[in-house]
């Protein structure tokens, strides 16, 4: 029995337990406290909403280890803010670039998540299968999300950082932050919908099938 549990639920403890030791690893010696907890707090919202709903709807082991990546991505943001995450650093020396790469690395993974639950639910709770109008609604919330969530900054920034909008909102020096972050997230929609959807469609069968 136990065993037969640990098969069947370890991509949900997986999530749990990446959660944890990242958001424990993330609060020794965070740049700012603001911070850690701005690009923490969707990540534990979107987790602890995935736990409370899991016995009414499982989501598949792809989906869950996603969300697991991408909060360990979160956690360097949160940690050192992503102008300044060290291996992206290295990279930007290393090639020469003009700025830390790090943020958009994130958005990436956040359109990629994005579309993965969205895809999803869709194509579990509705009569919409895998078809051009699928990809099309996967993509277009990847990007919708991630326009919310620089709202969300833009906000953040108003009530918290009155007199930083520049350095928020203009990351880096980079007038099209934003617009790049957006960039990201609907490839990462794009990656879900054209290379990946084979895969989510295995562990998807699997899931439904226990």
């Amino acid at each position: 029995m136990l065993k037969e549990q640990a098969r069947t639920h370890w991509p949900m403890w997986t999530l749990i337990i990446v959660t944890v030791v990242t958001t424990l690893w993330s609060m020794v010696g965070p740049h700012d406290w603001a911070t850690w907890f701005f690009e923490f707090m969707c990540g534990w919202m979107g987790v602890a909403l995935l736990v409370v709903t899991y016995r009414r709807f499982r989501f598949s082991s792809f989906a869950y280890l996603s969300c697991a990546f991408f909060v360990f991505v979160l956690s360097w943001g949160a940690k050192y803010t992503y102008a300044d995450v060290p291996w992206f650093n290295w990279v930007r020396d290393t090639f020469e670039l003009s700025r830390n790469h790090s943020d958009r690395f994130g958005h990436f993974f956040q359109g990629f998540v994005s579309a993965v639950l969205t895809r999803e639910v869709i194509m579990r709770t509705t009569p919409l299968k895998r078809g051009k109008w699928l990809a099309a609604i996967c993509i277009a919330m990847a990007l919708a999300i991630s326009a919310l969530y620089e709202l969300l900054e833009m906000l953040w920034v108003f009530v918290f950082y009155p007199t930083e909008g520049a350095y928020w909102l203009g990351h880096q020096g980079d007038m099209w932050d934003a617009h790049w972050d957006m960039t990201m997230a609907l490839l990462g929609g794009m990656v879900v919908v054209f290379i990946f959807s084979r895969l989510h469609d295995r562990t998807i069968k699997q899931v439904t099938n226990v």
